[in-house]
């Protein structure tokens, strides 16, 4: 794709997304006489790991079918599914391989079963901040690599999506030092995971929508979601009491849009630009909406529910940092494409921190409180 054509498709999807992100719509309808001529409409499914229009994450899906559509003339109508609709949340993967659906909205870190290198596409624990996980992606090689590994599943993988730093979790109990992990059953998927095993606490992966009840019913004894938000909406405050910080397992998780390849590589060069675009268009938006919204969900947390947001210990945080670190290096050990991925992401993030170091953290460091 010539580069003046993508600035074009671009130009128009950043155009479109004022439109896109306003609001959210399950499905989109094409514009009437939109399609060119004899050109069939064509008619896509996303289905996706989230409940349907929950926010941020399952209306950033219904934000980028509309925009897709919008962007596109009508010429791609999408059609959006929430987790359980047509397929269950984490078979996502495997609708888009197959062709049942033609894209799909979820996380990246749900496939480590399908290869040990997938997670880094989405979260890796102390690794790259959203801000630095774009660099990666698009400017440092992360792309290329996430495309040849899902070239093998028959899938063209997008970012579609961040949420910025997460929290810690909810914990039915207060930690007070590592022991306290000891036999915990915690909700955790991906890398994240299999550092909290290795430290003694017991993962498990489950969707989003089931956090809530297995929390009330003891099933859990603590769960990581996302943030204030999010974790808001889901009423998480409700059956656990604590909730710490920092997100040490999730800095900057990207969402992916995948896309069937078949059907990808039939559009159109036009069309596929504005898949991209729109992928991109949403990936910019949702972080900026996270980055709003959490301001406004910590403060009702605090003051209308009387959470108290609190720092893991420090004995926990050391431990965590050498897991993190001994999986890293199990997983190079045992696959040869993460082994890659590990490599280039641990290349960027060097360069990343000695850039941060006089740029974004000395300027955190310096600012004070604002006047």
């Amino acid at each position: 794709m010539k580069r003046r054509d993508w600035l074009k498709v671009a130009g128009a999807a950043a155009a479109g997304s004022g439109l896109a992100l306003a609001g959210c719509a399950e499905q989109v309808s094409a514009p009437a006489g939109a399609a060119r001529g004899d050109e069939p409409v064509r008619q896509w499914k996303m289905v996706t790991s989230w409940p349907s229009g929950f926010p941020g994450l399952g209306t950033g899906a219904a934000d980028l079918a509309r925009l897709i559509t919008r962007a596109s003339g009508g010429r791609i109508n999408v059609r959006v599914y929430g987790a359980g609709e047509l397929v269950p949340a984490f078979e996502v993967f495997d609708a888009v391989s197959r062709g049942t659906a033609e894209m799909g909205h979820s996380a990246a870190y749900y496939w480590s079963g399908k290869s040990p290198a997938a997670s880094f596409f989405c979260a890796v624990p102390f690794g790259l901040n959203a801000q630095e996980m774009n660099g990666w992606l698009y400017h440092g090689g992360g792309l290329e690599l996430w495309r040849e590994l899902y070239a093998g599943f028959n899938l063209v993988p997008f970012a579609a999506g961040n949420t910025g730093v997460q929290m810690a979790g909810w914990f039915k109990r207060e930690i007070r030092s590592l022991a306290d992990l000891a036999g915990l059953k915690m909700r955790i998927p991906g890398l994240g995971g299999e550092v909290m095993a290795r430290v003694g606490a017991t993962p498990v992966n489950l969707p989003g929508g089931e956090i809530f009840s297995a929390l009330q019913t003891g099933a859990l004894d603590a769960a990581e979601w996302v943030g204030p938000y999010n974790d808001l909406a889901f009423g998480l405050h409700r059956v656990a009491k604590y909730c710490y910080y920092p997100g040490w397992q999730e800095p900057g998780p990207t969402l992916e849009c995948m896309v069937h390849k078949p059907a990808f590589e039939a559009l159109p060069e036009d069309l596929q630009a504005v898949v991209e675009a729109s992928c991109r268009a949403v990936n910019d938006g949702m972080l900026a909406e996270y980055t709003a919204r959490n301001v406004a969900a910590l403060r009702t947390l605090q003051a209308e529910h009387g959470i108290e947001f609190r720092p893991l210990p420090e004995d926990v945080m050391q431990a965590l940092r050498q897991a993190t670190r001994e999986a890293l290096d199990d997983i190079s050990r045992r696959d040869a494409f993460a082994a890659r991925v590990h490599a280039s992401m641990r290349e960027f993030r060097i360069g990343a921190r000695e850039w941060a170091r006089v740029s974004e953290q000395a300027y955190a460091d310096s600012r004070g409180d604002w006047v």
